[in-house]
């Protein structure tokens, strides 16, 4: 046989041609090497995944997405709830009142959300690895320089707009990757990621109580941002996408605006959303302010309020899952803030402001974990799932920016008396149950 071999240098690999007693042959084109841009590229958006098969629902793998997805709640959401530890402190040390203070921890939260409704398309389009690396830079970015803040204003660009910019451009895509491991078992590994968010809680009041008067505020929060650093390397390094890039839908579902149950259940939830945020920012302060306890002592509750979430993120999904259902567990967690709300005009000692804190930290935390598949409940499309959580998610965004400034502003305005902002929120919840 007798071979003669062409090369094209302006078209690319060389192609062999056969020839012989058979007559010519099928060419064969040579694969081209890819460079190692390609190689970057395609591992940055996920183009070289394919034929991924059904969901492990287990394993080695599936657990590791789960406990970095955990380390990424941690230190996103669980630094949002720790607000209240900040919150005590920055009303001791600056001449802004306490509504003023307020806007940087619901900066904060509004940013999270209302960010997270678009980056979670970041995960669909192939982007989820440039996504997080860009999202936690600003995380870093906004702790360390917090750390240097010397005033009201840079703890806002920093704590509130650049750390609320960079949690939520990468916690939602993280929590939609984990989603793409499970099946059966999804709500069971979504509620253990959730629970990062009160372990958070715990975590940043612990280490702000211990070094706060020994190493000063700036090297205290630099530790926030070396647990930070360790944390969110390990999801860089170990968070692996298992699906390849697929077309997003649109951002906004017009059939929404006719769907009468769900605008008000979305309605309902703004209504929900900031007395929880009152509670979680104001807790230290009202022991502090009405019960007189030390500033150090006063952030055990808030690490109470987080810590005792941490089951109770997961065992609402498991009861909505098997027994009741997702909105009668939701609306029986509702029920149970109300009462507390209301028995928390009655509180006038240390021993039942702790009782009162475990016990509405259960309510407080099954409602942030079942509000988002409450919502979904409400739909009949599975296809458009996210994008109507996305759509409630922005609008839910703004009503967590006001929650706590409105708390601020009302207890000023009484002098300092913790009734009006307590009752305002006991009747917020009210307004929010019955439009559920």
């Amino acid at each position: 046989m007798e071979k003669a071999e062409v090369s094209d240098l302006h078209s690319g690999p060389s192609t062999t041609i056969s020839l012989g007693a058979e007559g010519p042959q099928v060419p064969k084109t040579r694969p081209a090497t890819p460079t190692a841009i390609e190689r970057v590229v395609s591992h940055l958006t996920m183009r070289s995944i394919a034929n991924p098969g059904p969901p492990p629902d287990g394993g080695l793998q599936a657990w590791t997405q789960v406990f970095c997805a955990w380390l990424a709640i941690l230190n996103t959401w669980g630094f949002v709830n720790s607000f209240g530890a900040f919150q005590t402190y920055y009303a001791s040390i600056l001449p802004q009142s306490n509504s003023t203070i307020s806007w940087i921890g619901s900066t904060q939260a509004c940013l999270m959300f209302l960010l997270g409704t678009f980056s979670g398309r970041a995960l669909d389009a192939g982007l989820f690895r440039p996504t997080i690396i860009i999202g936690i830079a600003f995380q870093l970015v906004g702790i360390f320089t917090m750390s240097l803040a010397k005033n009201y204003w840079q703890l806002l660009l920093t704590q509130g707009i650049c750390t609320g910019i960079g949690g939520g451009i990468f916690f939602c895509p993280v929590m939609g990757l984990v989603s793409t491991y499970f099946a059966k078992r999804r709500g069971m590994a979504i509620g253990i990621v959730t629970s990062g968010n009160s372990a958070g809680g715990i975590i940043y009041p612990i280490v702000v109580r211990q070094l706060l008067d020994k190493v000063g505020f700036g090297w205290t929060v630099r530790v926030l941002g070396f647990i930070n650093v360790v944390s969110l390397a390990v999801v860089i390094a170990f968070m692996k996408p298992r699906l390849p890039p697929r077309r997003t839908g649109p951002i906004i579902d017009t059939s929404a605006f006719t769907d009468v149950p769900y605008i008000l259940h979305v309605l309902g939830t703004c209504f929900l959303m900031p007395p929880v945020y009152f509670a979680f920012y104001y807790i230290a302060s009202f022991a502090r302010d009405e019960l007189h306890m030390p500033y150090a002592t006063s952030l055990n509750l808030v690490m109470i309020l987080n810590g005792i979430g941490i089951p109770a993120r997961v065992l609402p999904g498991y009861i909505a899952d098997h027994y009741i259902g997702v909105l009668n567990t939701f609306s029986c967690c509702l029920l149970l803030s109300i009462i507390m709300l209301w028995a928390w005009l009655g509180i006038h000692s240390i021993a039942s402001f702790y009782a009162f804190t475990a016990i509405y930290g259960l309510a407080a935390a099954a409602f942030q974990s079942l509000f988002p598949t409450s919502i979904a409940a409400l739909g009949n499309d599975i296809m458009k799932t996210g994008t109507r959580l996305g759509m409630a998610f922005t609008v839910i965004s703004f009503s967590a920016l006001v929650g706590g400034p409105i708390a601020g502003a009302l207890l000023k305005a009484a002098g300092g008396s913790y009734v009006s902002p307590i009752c305002w929120s006991a009747a917020n919840t009210v307004v929010g149950m019955a439009l559920c």
